[in-house]
């Protein structure tokens, strides 16, 4: 990790121009190309957000792929799970997707899909970043080719409406109005299309697909402002956001007011649990608005580290029905173990309708917590900070997974730096905001010292 150039388990991104260049682009496109040609692969399936900088990089993305010898399914521009939907449905060795996701405009990434549909785990990720960081090999004597497809979208919302656990006929039922943000990200390709087979009536904002992102981009309630008043405005039954590569989504209730981003993956536990047992599966740093939505159906909540790759991971090896994370991804096995918002929207409008309550009544039926949430700039090594905190906590219980959780009946702090960018997140959860804010505060005290 650089100042803006970050490599970690969620691909490489950087700042366009400065950190994240076209030769960065292609010597990390090329070294996957060498590892699936390695493997015995030799097709990758190519897509982008709607970023500005996406048509440049996906150019040099497929230049490198096709100079190692492999050949390219170009989907263009959709969502990322609708990415990692084609690889599987294609059957090819992998997947890169140019996105940035959340970060703000001036940035994008590369972000890497193995055969399976999953990002790569840690191993693979290290191992391709070491045949990044050698010397440039030489291009395969016969070049890829490429073909274009252009179902990708389609196939993905038709395996969302054939899922068991969407009740998409009590949808149609419902007529649900739907205020939705995409924020001039891929969203617009895919939000509209699925809602509008569900039978809703959708009130749409930001639903071009330029990549200007009109507000910070990240589907957190102070940046959800505009929708809570798209929804007043139109009567809608239900808000719904997604970020620009359309992994996460947020929910807005009936009254215009943002209900946070966890509530997501807690409604999707509602909907599935009910009538699919099994473990659930979620990060770290999710809110215990999970962990009560599981409890209701007497089912066990496993914690994996911050990041898609290892919650899928720790998702196989327990067979869970469902998990995610608490930004607003879900992660339905029943189509594919990736965030997925066209599948968040489903489960959620599912449990709408099946419920017959209003999102402000199924955030009600349960407890309320607080949860804060800083930044700071990261500065060296935190092991220091890590056993500090212990200390000044003897009483909690200590995870080191991923950073350092601290976890008490009631309530959690967690302090870890961040995979996608350059910073140290601080994180605490309480039953009363002050609590919260306590929490970190001492953690941003021991960060800072």
């Amino acid at each position: 990790m650089s100042d803006t150039l970050i490599v970690s388990v969620s691909g490489v991104r950087g700042i366009v121009g400065t950190s994240f260049t076209p030769e960065v682009a292609r010597r990390h496109a090329a070294a996957f190309g060498i590892l699936i040609r390695e493997s015995g692969g030799r097709t990758a399936v190519l897509a982008r957000d709607a970023r500005a900088s996406g048509p440049m990089f996906a150019d040099v993305v497929r230049s490198a792929l096709q100079s190692a010898g492999i050949s390219v399914i170009d989907c263009g521009l959709i969502p990322t799970p609708t990415a990692q939907v084609a690889v599987e449905h294609h059957g090819a060795a992998g997947g890169i997707v140019i996105t940035a996701s959340h970060n703000p405009v001036e940035w994008n990434a590369l972000k890497f899909v193995g055969p399976d549909g999953l990002f790569l785990n840690k191993e693979m990720a290290d191992r391709l970043f070491a045949v990044a960081a050698e010397t440039t090999p030489e291009a395969a004597t016969v070049p890829g080719d490429t073909v274009d497809d252009v179902a990708a979208i389609d196939r993905h919302v038709d395996a969302v409406l054939r899922l068991e656990l969407i009740d998409v006929v009590g949808i149609k039922r419902r007529r649900f109005t739907v205020a939705l943000d995409c924020v001039r990200g891929a969203g617009g390709t895919i939000m509209p299309l699925l809602l509008d087979r569900l039978g809703c009536r959708t009130v749409g904002m930001d639903l071009e697909t330029d990549g200007m992102f009109p507000r910070p981009p990240e589907p957190v309630p102070e940046n959800l402002s505009g929708l809570g008043e798209l929804v007043r405005s139109a009567g809608a039954d239900v808000g719904i956001a997604v970020d620009p590569d359309v992994d996460r989504l947020a929910v807005v209730d009936e009254t215009g007011t943002p209900i946070g981003e966890d509530y997501t993956l807690a409604f999707a536990v509602r909907e599935v649990l009910p009538r699919r047992v099994g473990v659930v599966v979620t990060n770290l740093s999710t809110s215990l608005v999970v962990e009560d939505a599981a409890r209701e159906h007497d089912a066990v909540v496993r914690r994996a580290p911050v990041g898609e790759a290892n919650v899928a991971a720790l998702m196989k090896q327990v067979g869970a029905v469902i998990g995610g994370e608490g930004n607003g991804g879900v992660m339905l096995p029943d189509l594919h173990l990736g965030r997925d918002a066209p599948v968040a929207a489903g489960l959620v409008l599912s449990l709408m309708a099946r419920s017959e309550r209003s999102v402000s009544e199924l955030v009600l039926a349960a407890p309320r917590y607080s949860i804060v949430k800083a930044k700071l700039e990261r500065q060296g090594a935190m092991d220091g900070i890590y056993r500090s905190l212990q200390r000044r906590f003897p009483e909690a219980t200590a995870d080191r997974q991923d950073g350092l959780r601290l976890s008490w009946i009631d309530s959690w702090l967690h302090v870890r730096p961040s995979g996608t960018e350059p910073i140290v997140r601080l994180i605490a959860e309480a039953p009363t905001n002050e609590a919260a804010n306590t929490l970190v505060s001492v953690a941003q005290e021991h960060v800072n010292t």
